[in-house]
């Protein structure tokens, strides 16, 4: 494959500045996940600023450990337009380290209560070596990301009962 990123774009009934605020809430992200790795977030604030650190619990049956614990660093972050991070891990020394790959929500309102949203998996900066360990990228298949963008917009549509903002 010599394309380094998958993305789904889907257009939902939902104003862009209330799918952002779902996506700057890490206790949304569980309910987001198309794959049904990602668990609960460790840190429950709000993503505010490019830099953030927060920290969610994870689950993949072809893990080592079975469940684990990723590491996320805000890299962008433009409201209600565009929100992406980094995942990586704590090498339990306090340093950080990240893999190289992205996910990043492009939000593009197309009126008062419609959105296009477009979710992309980029893994063009990972270093040889971590390719060299057998990861296969992306980690999952295509609907991964069109399920996700699907759960979003359930989530995020204002008669849900699943979200609220706050909550």
């Amino acid at each position: 494959m010599d394309q380094e990123n998958v993305s789904a774009t889907l257009t939902v009934a939902v104003p862009a500045a209330r799918v952002f605020a779902v996506l700057a809430d890490p206790t949304t992200h569980s309910a987001i996940d198309g794959t049904g790795w990602v668990q609960e977030p460790v840190d429950r604030a709000a993503l505010t600023e490019v830099g953030q650190i927060f920290r969610m619990d994870m689950y993949h049956a072809d893990h080592p450990n079975g469940h684990y614990q990723v590491v996320n660093k805000v890299q962008v972050l433009d409201p209600p337009r565009a929100i992406g991070w980094l995942t990586g891990q704590d090498k339990g020394d306090g340093h950080l380290e990240f893999g190289g790959w992205i996910w990043r929500y492009d939000l593009a309102p197309l009126g008062p209560s419609e959105t296009e949203v477009t979710l992309t998996y980029d893994w063009s900066a990972v270093p040889q070596y971590i390719r060299e360990r057998g990861i296969q990228f992306p980690p999952f298949g295509p609907e991964h990301l069109i399920n996700s963008l699907h759960h979003l917009a359930e989530l995020a549509a204002p008669t849900s009962r699943a979200w609220t903002p706050g909550s």
